[in-house]
């Protein structure tokens, strides 16, 4: 299937790993030109040069925290004009309610509502101007069933879900589609800390953490972060043009629900 985003331009946050990693190399396995970011310098070269070699796209690296406003201002910087936007960053860490404080769920904010804001907010006008745009945001599963540990991640994200709910409607008329992904449990370096999390609280080995998880999850694994990206690229393509202000849920079946 030809998703016809070949030329286009990306701007894919914290790409340097993760989930945000797998985004970026499936859309660049559909010829789409990248900006990638994330705040380890040497890893975001490394890996953008693996996918200028494998692909032969044109990649740009902006090493910065995209939580932070100076991030974010050279971000803009740099993105203005892209077709694509996939916003991404690390989630808070997880928590008792007695645990967090004021400052804490600032900085939750901060980082995974209001940086994707401020970037669509930034980018939006020239996609609207071009008649065409795709934004996608990787929020969480949390969304749909709220996880109790993770109380931070868990407002936050919701309140960009509340403003993209609004938002993609509004800018949908001019060409422009913007839609949540949201992962369940994916084989990352953020499902491992939160199972070392989860072993040194209860006293249990990796490995058994790790299972009693798994064993929760319908599938019985944790997903593939290539079948993430591909899901992401899609969502980016020509096809997903009827696709506004949609909450994908990719999780193995763990949110028990009916819609």
């Amino acid at each position: 299937m030809d998703l016809g985003i070949e030329g286009k331009r990306a701007l894919v946050c914290a790409s340097s790993k993760g989930l945000g990693l797998a985004c970026a190399r499936a859309l660049a396995a559909e010829g789409v030109n990248l900006i990638m970011n994330a705040r380890g310098a040497e890893a975001l070269s490394d890996e953008s040069n693996a996918i200028k070699t494998e692909f032969g796209v044109a990649v740009e690296t902006v090493p910065c925290d995209v939580t932070s406003m100076q991030g974010q201002k050279q971000l803009i910087e740099v993105a203005q004009g892209v077709d694509i936007l996939v916003n991404n960053a690390g989630g808070p860490p997880p928590g008792m309610w007695t645990d967090w404080q004021r400052d804490d769920f600032v900085k939750a904010l901060d980082a995974n509502m209001l940086a994707p804001i401020a970037l669509m907010s930034a980018l939006l006008p020239r996609m609207i101007d071009k008649g065409w745009g795709r934004v996608v945001n990787i929020t969480s599963q949390s969304v749909k069933s709220p996880i109790a540990a993770l109380g931070l991640s868990n407002s936050a994200r919701a309140g960009l879900t509340g403003y993209v709910a609004g938002t993609s409607r509004q800018v949908a008329p001019m060409g422009v589609c913007i839609n949540n992904l949201l992962p369940g449990s994916h084989a990352t370096a953020r499902i491992d800390a939160l199972d070392k999390g989860t072993s040194d609280k209860s006293g249990i080995t990796f490995e058994e953490a790790r299972a009693a998880r798994q064993s929760t999850i319908p599938v019985g694994r944790d997903g593939n972060p290539k079948d993430f990206g591909a899901m992401c690229a899609f969502l980016c393509s020509q096809y997903a043009n009827f696709m506004v202000g949609q909450n994908v849920l990719l999780d193995g079946g763990n949110v028990n629900a009916t819609i």
